[in-house]
């Protein structure tokens, strides 16, 4: 098991408070396995193994429940011991009406609630309405670069891991195949099957598989470049599927709840709105970009682009594409009133290159920080306040913020 001590610390700090623990992500991201890390941390703080209890609804050992009231008649008898309950449901949206459960557990005296959940619409209906104020959540992603190189150890350069990390998956247990392609293209296809068949068309009910497929490989295809629904439908009515804009916004909105992939909206920096139209996607892992394009559309700018995204989300959770004027700023962040402006190429050596990417930044007219990432292994300078550094020194880097 990869240990992955921000979010364990993150559990850790929210022990025995009277909230509820949730923690979401993608398939595979390493949830549960941060659920048994914890559970050993409690046993080694003193907590008896009887105090702990835990269900995987996805293990076919715990068994299929047809309504709420069963699990609840399954873990109440074991509530009335002597101590608090440590209780874990891992995979919890699996259970009919699972939001009266976790809510009746909850109003429980000495009980410790964590649950887990691989779709974003879970927190966003029921739940939500239910235990409003009383949560608080955490989301997971598959590895950051700084946890791949860390788990994989001393031996390789960082631009070799950097490589690595991209073709050969950043999920955790892929670590475990090394680099047998063959295996981690079945592993790899498996997680994908099963995000498409079981979290998107089965639960929404869709009946199009092509359709959704290719709405996905358009996606993969166009990370990081700006997208509307409007174009996607128009590119595949060219094609020759019959389908509405309708249509694919519910596909994408669909994928999205999985954390697959990520919408990132635009925001006008000067006029300080959020634009409705257009967006950019980005992926939770190249490696499944390569499982599902192979080699085609190697835009090395964007996947760059997608690693500082998904780092920058770990870090603020909260990353937006800005518009500054006509030009457009890679990403912005804030939290509360801090606010930073990224700019992302692979190269700013040649001088029209650079003076391109520094453009959008200087034309933002705030004490700000902002910043030039760039695969460069220079030394960091400054362009009139603007950093420039290098992206692996910068996803490298130890940080304090939060992704909860």
């Amino acid at each position: 098991m990869i240990n992955r001590p921000y979010f364990l610390d993150w559990l850790w700090s929210w022990k025995d408070k009277k909230m509820i623990k949730v923690v979401t992500g993608i398939r595979r991201c390493g949830k549960s396995t941060l659920l048994e890390l914890y559970q050993q941390r409690l046993l080694a703080s003193g907590i008896k193994p009887e105090q702990i209890i835990s269900l995987n609804f996805e293990d076919p050992d715990v068994g299929e429940f047809q309504s709420y009231r069963e699990v609840w008649d399954l873990l109440t008898p074991r509530l009335k011991q002597e101590g608090r309950c440590y209780i874990f449901l891992d995979e919890v949206q699996r259970v009919p009406e699972f939001e009266k459960l976790v809510d009746g557990l909850f109003a429980k005296k000495n009980v410790d609630i964590y649950i887990t959940g691989s779709n974003a619409y879970f927190l966003s209906g029921e739940l939500a309405t239910f235990l409003s104020g009383r949560y608080v959540e955490i989301k997971m992603q598959p590895l950051s670069f700084r946890e791949y190189v860390e788990a994989q150890g001393p031996g390789e350069d960082r631009e070799t891991h950097y490589k690595n990390y991209l073709r050969y998956s950043s999920f955790p247990y892929t670590l475990s195949l090394g680099q047998d392609v063959r295996q981690i293209r079945d592993y790899l296809s498996g997680l994908y099957n099963t995000i498409l068949l079981k979290d998107v068309m089965l639960r929404k009910g869709f009946k199009d598989t092509a359709l959704l497929e290719r709405v996905t490989r358009f996606l993969f295809d166009n990370i990081g470049s700006m997208t509307s629904i409007h174009k996607i439908a128009a590119t595949l009515s060219s094609s020759g599927m019959k389908t509405t804009p309708q249509t694919i916004d519910n596909y994408v909105h669909a994928l999205c709840d999985t954390f697959l992939l990520y919408q990132v909206k635009r925001y006008d920096i000067k006029g300080r709105e959020y634009l409705k139209t257009n967006a950019k996607y980005y992926l939770a892992d190249i490696g499944l970009r390569y499982f599902l394009l192979g080699g085609k559309g190697g835009d090395q700018g964007h996947i760059l682009e997608n690693s500082v995204f998904l780092e920058l989300l770990r870090r603020s959770g909260n990353v937006h594409v800005g518009k500054v004027g006509e030009r457009e700023v890679d990403f912005m962040t804030q939290e509360g009133d801090q606010i930073t402006y990224y700019q992302v190429a692979l190269s700013v050596r040649d001088e029209g290159v650079l003076q391109r990417e520094l453009a959008p930044l200087q034309e933002i007219h705030d004490h700000h920080p902002k910043f030039l990432l760039t695969l460069d292994n220079d030394p960091e300078m400054s362009h009139n306040g603007i950093r420039q550094r290098y992206v692996l020194d910068f996803l490298m880097e130890e940080w304090g913020g939060g992704s909860g």
